[in-house]
């Protein structure tokens, strides 16, 4: 999988658990709500699938190309009492071909720094997205990996992978975006909150 998406892999959930001990506000933070439908592209082990599930009751597609992520979610989402309306295991290149509808907002959290094709991917989500969607990337910022400590160590993408909100705009906006706000997520991150146009 690290071939695939570079710096992309699964890290221990207790340290996610540290980072954001409230995913379910993080959530909120980044603008979803309930009676939205969702994609969790990129979903890993389900650490904002099960919360997500539980915020839009169930509206919410899950994507990894991990099939062995796919079933950690899967007893996470289970384990707090949620439903997924569907598990898809594909290539997030592939969203516009297996989607049943357009959805209201795709979640990224903590993978798109790793994607090889960028603009393709942001193209993508496009062809998902209702008219006036929302798209949000959750990314590491441009900070020294040594100075991103979670539980005593240095986490995260190395240094020269990590994107600045203005590096992933430029990115996504040409694909049919504009970029609607950016949240901070500390201590580290920041969402990048894009609209379909």
């Amino acid at each position: 999988m690290d071939d695939l998406f570079p710096a992309t892999s699964m890290p221990d959930r207790d340290w996610w658990a540290a980072l954001w001990p409230r995913p379910a506000e993080v959530l909120a933070d980044l603008g979803i709500q309930p009676g939205m439908t969702v994609l969790d592209l990129c979903c890993g082990d389900g650490y904002f699938t099960a919360p997500l599930a539980g915020l839009v009751d169930g509206r919410v597609y899950a994507l990894d190309l991990d099939a062995e992520m796919i079933e950690q979610a899967k007893i996470e989402v289970e384990r707090l009492g949620g439903t997924v309306r569907q598990w898809i295991n594909a290539d997030a290149r592939e969203i516009a071909s297996l989607l049943p509808e357009p959805i209201d907002y795709v979640l990224m959290a903590n993978t798109f720094h790793g994607v090889p094709d960028k603009p393709d991917l942001a193209r993508a989500v496009w062809h998902v997205l209702r008219p006036g969607g929302l798209f949000a990337i959750v990314n590491w910022h441009v900070i020294p990996r040594e100075q991103t400590v979670v539980l005593d160590q240095p986490r995260g993408p190395k240094t020269d992978m990590r994107m600045s909100p203005d590096a992933v705009r430029r990115i996504v906006e040409p694909a049919g975006f504009v970029t609607a706000r950016v949240e901070e997520l500390p201590p580290y991150h920041y969402g990048i909150i894009l609209q379909r146009v």
